[in-house]
Formats: structure tokens, C-alpha cells, sequence
């Protein structure tokens, strides 16, 4: 079976790893062609290069959703497990202002057990109000 060369190059091209994305770029960019001993003298001269320039990779990092509070195993410690200690500018004030908010009706000044809201609420279900009773 004859193989055609310039197939053969691109296949070749093809092959290559990442390191070597630059070097395709450059040669579908030229108009001339090459065939496969130029190509690898050309291969060689972009490896050697990129020995001497040390191939460094850069991966995306990401910052995921806050990590929360677990409780604590027997003979373990409490406190996230990984993650950046909260910025106490805005995460402090934050869980400042959500202490005092209540949980059914969002509004500030009070809590669940003792909004008004909540309580119509269950009067209109027809479910008797206990602001003590705790959900499981």
C-alpha cells in the first residue's frame, strides 16, 4: 500500500503532544510544504528547543463554593477540612447580619420562632402553632 508523503506528514503533525501546538500552528501557516525528512529535522531543532527553554505547563485553578463547618468525629478536630481562613471584612459581617434575620420571612429584627408571617401562616394550613416544636 503506498502512502501518500504529505499525509504522512499530517499525520505526523497530528500525533504530536501539546507542547507542541505552536510548532502546527507555524506550519499550517507557511506556504511551503514539507516532506518527511525536513519535517523531522525540523521536529528535532523544536524539541531541542523547547529542552533548553523548559516545557511549563499552566493548569486552571478554580475556587469552589465555601467549605463548611462538619461536626467533629471522636478524636478528630473541628474546622474545615481545607480551604483559606474568611476575610474578616465581609464573611464576618455577613454571618453578622444573618444572625439576627429570620429564617421564614427574611426581614431583619427577629426570628423564626417569633414571626408574625410564619404564624398566620400555620393558622391558614390549619396546623396549630408551636414556636418551640422543632422540625427533623
Amino acid at each position: 500500500m503506498d502512502v501518500n508523503e504529505s499525509f504522512l506528514v499530517q499525520f505526523i503533525l497530528n500525533s504530536l503532544p501539546p507542547q507542541f501546538g505552536s510548532f502546527q500552528i507555524h506550519y499550517n501557516t507557511i506556504k511551503d510544504k514539507w516532506n518527511v525528512n525536513e519535517l523531522t529535522s525540523m521536529l528535532v531543532q523544536e524539541e531541542t528547543r523547547l529542552k533548553q527553554q523548559g516545557y511549563h505547563s499552566v493548569n486552571l485553578v478554580s475556587h469552589g463554593a465555601k467549605k463548611k463547618w462538619k461536626k467533629p468525629r471522636k478524636g478528630m478536630k473541628s474546622g474545615p477540612s481545607k480551604g483559606k481562613e474568611p476575610h474578616h471584612d465581609t464573611e464576618v459581617h455577613k454571618k453578622k447580619q444573618n444572625k439576627d434575620r429570620c429564617h421564614f420571612c427574611k426581614k431583619l429584627g427577629h426570628y423564626q420562632k417569633d414571626c408574625h408571617k410564619r404564624k398566620a401562616w400555620f393558622e391558614k394550613k390549619g396546623i396549630p402553632y408551636n414556636p418551640d416544636a422543632r422540625s427533623k
